[in-house]
């Protein structure tokens, strides 16, 4: 028991670690672990403390510090948005959601009129619940300030364009809003810069008068660790931003969040609810001070349940996870206080930019040039698979219809592969796998020529495997189906293939699964391909040949 009481665990250096790690890659390059984010920013595979203090000039303490002292003291407010047909059923709603542990009468995209008389109504419910949130969607909304009585509510305004409330000094109004961009393509670098370009607008040239009226507003995507170091890293920013106007010690700002629908799917709706679980959680780590959760459906039309569903997941992280009771959860995480690092030093590099450009309104041309580079390569990433939207671009249910209903209308990821289905059951398509050879090495290959084509909503025919020419030549010859991919190992690809092309029927479409140049066949089918602009290409193909 003495010997091992003296026992010592020697701590490796990262340059012995990086060795190790190059022995077993086997000839791979290092280079290999690293991933380059959509902000350009390199996540390495290992984060230790003395890289990061190198990193940061040993000012890790500071940072952290920083993000503590500039968050408000306090939980998360729930803030879930009431939906319905009418004002009678938003109220019912409301004050069902208040029962249930909602904080805030939250006002978003509704289906009825903000006439009069359904403003009385929200005031005498904001009169009463005392806290609001309004996600200005209907710019007559903001009137409801003109019914309600109780001028000590608290509260804010998130709006793209300024509102002008008097009377009301707890609701913050000043919005750097940057939901708008968010949903144009922005990433997270470019998210924070625009919040400041807009902030040194809002407040003007008197920080201290407008301190109290500001507050920032995001979206949150699924990038975990990059939505928490997001919010995280706009509080340094705050910091920095504040003392260029001579104020050394800002008070906490205000963050509110929403959870992002621009990888929402109408496809395999349930899978909407693990995306906003997880950027809720994400939002409530990073210190997001107002949690907005979307019900799974919103994009079709919310029901009470689902409703329900997306308060519950904020009130589990509220009240299961126990994450709120430790202030700055991922503080000293060495990996988080990385990237927030990076994006606080790219995003003040990018708001100088903008600030060069003349500033928010001036550089109008300049951001949203730079954010649609952005967007494009977000698509590019989706229809490559690079990126996969779970049910959508990749493990999707072909036997799934798109809704044709729309409540909710924003750019999202998703929206190519939707426009596939659609097109795909207006103009239906019969497609084979001529499989050949050996079942189970055959498999992989045939399972994703399968899996491109469920994605387009069209269930493939997969032949018994033959292993005889002769009769591989027979089915493509007698074969109804508009177009057949040729699925087998590669020695059989080469050997087999060109010889049955010849007995292809005019008009069918001759594909091969795997990455393959050979005469006389109309494309391949491969990873890392762009499968939406295949499937795109495969429709308008049979258009001309009908034609």
């Amino acid at each position: 028991m003495t010997n091992l009481k003296e026992v010592t665990f020697e701590k490796p250096s990262y340059d012995q670690w990086q060795e190790a790690a190059v022995k077993q890659l086997k000839g791979k390059p290092f280079e290999s672990l690293l991933t380059k984010t959509i902000e350009g920013i390199t996540l390495e595979p290992l984060y230790t403390e003395e890289r990061l203090l190198e990193a940061l000039d040993g000012k890790l303490e500071e940072q952290v510090s920083t993000v503590r002292a500039l968050k408000a003291d306090g939980d998360f407010g729930v803030a879930q948005q009431a939906f319905g047909s009418s004002i009678e059923e938003f109220v019912a709603q409301t004050n069902d959601a208040f029962a249930r542990g909602a904080q805030y009468v939250t006002v978003g995209k509704v289906s009825f009129e903000w006439d009069e008389a359904a403003l009385k109504q929200l005031a005498a419910l904001i009169d009463t619940h005392k806290q609001v949130v309004l996600y200005v969607d209907n710019k007559e909304v903001v009137n409801v300030f003109n019914f309600v009585t109780d001028k000590t509510v608290t509260g804010f305004i998130v709006s793209a364009e300024p509102v002008e409330l008097t009377d009301f000094a707890n609701v913050r109004t000043l919005n750097a809003h940057t939901q708008t961009v968010h949903y144009e393509g922005a990433n997270a670098t470019q998210e924070l810069a625009i919040a400041l370009a807009q902030a040194a607008e809002l407040l003007g040239g008197d920080f201290a008068a407008n301190e109290d009226k500001f507050f920032a507003s995001f979206a949150i995507d699924p990038q975990f660790f990059m939505e928490i170091a997001k919010i995280r890293a706009f509080r340094v920013l705050w910091k920095a931003f504040a003392q260029a106007y001579g104020v050394t010690s800002p008070k906490p700002v205000q963050i509110v969040t929403e959870t992002s629908l621009r990888s929402f799917s109408k496809l395999d709706v349930y899978v909407n609810l693990l995306r906003a679980g997880n950027e809720a959680f994400s939002a409530v780590i990073g210190g997001a001070d107002v949690v907005t959760v979307h019900p799974h459906n919103v994009l079709t039309g919310p029901t009470n349940q689902s409703v329900r569903i997306a308060r519950n997941a904020a009130l589990v992280i509220k009240e299961e996870s126990h994450v709120t009771k430790v202030l700055d959860p991922a503080g000293g995480s060495y990996f988080v206080e990385s990237l927030t690092h990076d994006l606080v030093k790219n995003a003040w590099a990018y708001f100088l930019e903008i600030q060069a450009a003349g500033g928010y309104t001036a550089a109008q041309a300049k951001i949203a040039a730079d954010v649609k580079v952005v967007w494009d390569k977000r698509l590019a990433d989706v229809e490559t698979r690079k990126a996969v939207l779970v049910g959508t671009n990749n493990f999707a249910d072909a036997t799934e219809e798109v809704p044709a209903e729309s409540f909710v209308d924003v750019n999202r990821l998703a929206q190519p592969f939707e426009k596939l289905r659609v097109d795909f059951k207006e103009n239906p398509v019969k497609v084979a796998v001529l499989a050949y050879g050996e079942l189970k090495k055959i498999k992989p290959r045939t399972d994703f020529v399968t899996g491109i084509f469920a994605t387009a909503g069209v269930t493939a025919d997969v032949t018994e495997p033959f292993t005889d020419v002769e009769a591989a030549k027979n089915y493509l010859a007698t074969t109804d189906a508009q177009v057949v991919v040729f699925s087998a190992v590669d020695e059989d690809v080469e050997a087999v293939l060109p010889q049955i092309i010849a007995s292809k029927q005019p008009g069918t479409l001759l594909d091969v699964a795997g990455k393959f140049d050979i005469d006389g066949i109309d494309g391949a089918l491969y990873a890392g391909m762009n499968i939406y602009e295949k499937l795109e290409g495969i429709q308008t193909s049979l258009k001309e040949v009908q034609r």
